[in-house]
């Protein structure tokens, strides 16, 4: 699939070209009032196009290449970060980033899966896939801020868990899924954010959280769109269809009552505005701490469970 789809492209376009202009007359002290003419309607433009996404317009914006990614967050919402290695049973798997990170001077296990930008990222990041050493990792870094009563902060953004032979070997199914029975039961405050693509199992490995918020343009879903139309109609160019059918998007899914909130994005998408994005999914996660501290460790184990218990029922 290519990086940047054409529809999505086209969309952008008169945004693009606008910017450029705008970058054009930046260093003429003589054009400022046409520049802030053309900045307002640049504005204008962002807001059209945020507000007129469709389902899978919203995919490929969660996937398109400019996106901030975890340690983009990482950078900007962290005071401090000291990353840490290893599953301490295989390896490391560059493909979850985990470490200790000081938020407001606070300490907050961060964990989240990360992408490449370019060729050797991607493949040193396993285009974003982790492995079962990535989940147990995972695993092994909340039992710790566990042990030293931290709080933990998901960061989700993945097609999916690596489903190749070496990690089924490995144990994938098993890691997942002692993740999701690990993370029910833990006794700190667990806060995910989905801020790109939430796919599958792979995403749901760090999803089981006392509050789950996704950025606005992000999407989760228990299969890619193109998965889904494969499957249903045989046929991978369905995958718009599939998407609308899918409710994946965030607006849906809050409506559906799977996540708890929408952490806005800059006009135009997060990839707009890195900083902005950053400093808008701080303000979500604090806000979500805050609320949390104030339960004790029997209260988040009995209300994670209900929270997750109740999805799906109807009447």
């Amino acid at each position: 699939m290519s990086d940047q789809p054409l529809d999505l492209a086209q969309l952008e376009k008169p945004i693009l070209e606008l910017e450029a202009q705008i970058r054009s007359m930046e260093m003429d002290p003589s054009q400022t009032k046409e520049r802030e003419k053309l900045e307002k309607k640049l504005e204008k433009l962002r807001t059209e196009f945020s507000q007129n996404l469709t389902d899978w317009q919203r995919v490929l914006l969660a996937r398109h290449p400019k996106r901030p990614y975890t340690l983009d967050y990482i950078e900007r919402i962290c005071d401090r970060f000291e990353e840490i290695h290893g599953d301490r049973r295989f390896g490391d798997d560059a493909a979850i980033v985990a470490g200790l990170g000081w938020i407001d001077g606070n300490p907050v296990m961060i964990i989240g899966q990360q992408k490449g930008r370019d060729t050797k990222q991607k493949i040193l990041r396993n285009f974003g896939c982790p492995k079962p050493e990535g989940y147990r990792k995972a695993l092994r870094l909340m039992k710790l801020a566990e042990k030293f009563q931290r709080p933990i902060l998901c960061l989700i953004d993945t097609q999916g868990a690596y489903p190749g032979v070496d990690a089924e070997e490995r144990g994938q199914a098993e890691a997942i899924a002692r993740n999701l029975l690990e993370m029910a039961k833990l006794e700190v405050p667990v806060v995910a954010v989905v801020i790109g693509e939430g796919g599958s199992g792979g995403a749901l490995a760090l999803g089981v959280a006392d509050r789950v918020m996704m950025m606005e343009n992000a999407n989760y879903s228990v299969i890619s769109p193109e998965g889904c139309a494969s499957i249903l109609w045989k046929d991978s160019s369905q995958a718009p269809k599939a998407a609308e059918a899918l409710k994946l998007t965030a607006p849906r899914l809050l409506d559906l009552g799977v996540i708890d909130s929408i952490v806005k994005e800059p006009l135009g998408g997060a990839h707009t505005d890195h900083d902005r994005a950053a400093a808008l999914l701080k303000e979500a996660v604090v806000e979500a701490f805050g609320e949390l501290a104030e339960l004790s460790a029997e209260a988040l184990v009995e209300e994670r469970y209900q929270k997750f218990a109740k999805m799906g029922s109807v009447g």
